[in-house]
């Protein structure tokens, strides 16, 4: 049995791998884009990205029709091998199983009921619109900015989610988690400060680096609002249908943002153009399939198979992979504090996240 577990548990981490080296490789793959490509279409390209997420729904049907046509018994049965918690065939039993605050199974605490179909579609329109500007600012980064300083700079969503967080009472405050976001600050400083100095004709390439560094700082900020809201509203996230959710967030945003992109074209912020070769096209589709629709999903099951600190972690992993890509592929030439500052970020993501909190 402690060999099965084991087993799972690699699973997971070599699957958080591959969605490290996907996010990573996505960053590249915009970055390219919007500079060697000249196609900077940041908000096109963000919808396209976010538009995949309603692929979900396919699955989200076809799983609703699985349901339908498996008899109430068999539903009970499914639920009770499978560990899951507020369905109807739970709810039906009398909730004996449901989830504590730290993902492990709680016997004795009450069922909390799933979200319903038109609370999970609700949900996804009232935050579909927070989640595309988190993406569209993100990818507006990597136009202006090195992908190191913008991954390094989105990383400090959690330090934003802790903030956040406890200011709308859904995280604990602590001595070391406040140390840890004020290291975060310094280390955003130096990033700032001496990361945007390329080495050749790369300087003159980038002359509003700063521009890009506020766009992925706000990126991260909205991705913090986006978390602890979203947590603030469900409370546990067994109780949510993750792909009906995503696949509402999808086609929303598809459906209500498409007049933004007249909007843009009209002001002269964004011409719309679309992608002018099949190569440019193959690009933006590749990173709207794998870098968001695949990432995500196998982002999910490695968080499933270990949990979700170790993946948050994990995923710290694509700050180093993108600083030695940008040094290696482009030449990037950076001061020493460069590399301290990126490392103080890191250190702080990871003291917030998992180091034992002790309340002030």
């Amino acid at each position: 049995m402690a060999t099965g577990a084991r087993g799972r548990h690699a699973a997971g981490l070599g699957l958080l791998l591959c969605v490290v080296l996907i996010w990573v490789g996505s960053s590249f793959l915009v970055s390219n884009l919007f500079g060697e490509q000249e196609y900077r279409q940041p908000f096109f390209v963000t919808y396209v990205n976010t538009g995949s997420f309603s692929l979900y729904l396919v699955g989200a049907y076809l799983a609703h029709i699985r349901n339908g046509l498996r008899s109430p018994q068999s539903q009970q049965n499914h639920c009770r091998s499978a560990g899951c918690a507020g369905c109807s065939g739970c709810r039906a039993t009398g909730g004996l199983h449901t989830q504590g605050p730290t993902g492990e199974r709680s016997p004795l605490a009450p069922p909390l009921p799933r979200l319903t179909v038109r609370e999970t579609v609700r949900l996804g329109l009232e935050f579909g619109a927070i989640w595309f500007a988190a993406n569209v600012t993100q990818n507006a980064s990597l136009a202006y900015t090195s992908v190191a300083s913008s991954s390094i700079l989105c990383s400090t969503s959690g330090l934003f989610t802790l903030l956040i967080g406890a200011a709308a009472g859904v995280e604990r405050f602590t001595a070391l988690r406040l140390g840890a976001v004020l290291a975060s600050a310094l280390g955003v400083y130096c990033v700032m400060e001496f990361g945007s100095r390329e080495a050749g004709a790369g300087a003159a390439a980038r002359p509003l680096a700063w521009v890009g560094d506020m766009l992925a700082l706000l990126s991260a900020a909205l991705y913090g609002c986006y978390v602890t809201l979203l947590k603030r509203r469900i409370g546990d996230e067994s109780r949510l249908n993750t792909p009906l959710f995503f696949g509402s967030v999808g086609a929303a945003n598809v459906v209500l943002l498409w007049p933004v992109l007249v909007l843009l074209h009209a002001t002269g912020i964004e011409t719309f153009q679309l992608p002018p070769s099949r190569g440019v096209w193959a690009m933006v589709l590749v990173n709207a399939l794998v870098g968001t629709f695949l990432s995500d999903y196998l982002w999910l099951l490695a968080m499933l198979m270990t949990s979700p600190l170790i993946v948050t972690l994990g995923l710290s992993l694509t700050i180093p992979l993108s600083m030695a890509g940008d040094v290696l592929l482009k030449g990037l030439d950076v001061a020493p504090p460069y590399y301290a500052g990126a490392l103080l970020v890191l250190a702080a993501f990871v003291a917030a996240n998992l180091w034992p909190a002790r309340a002030l």
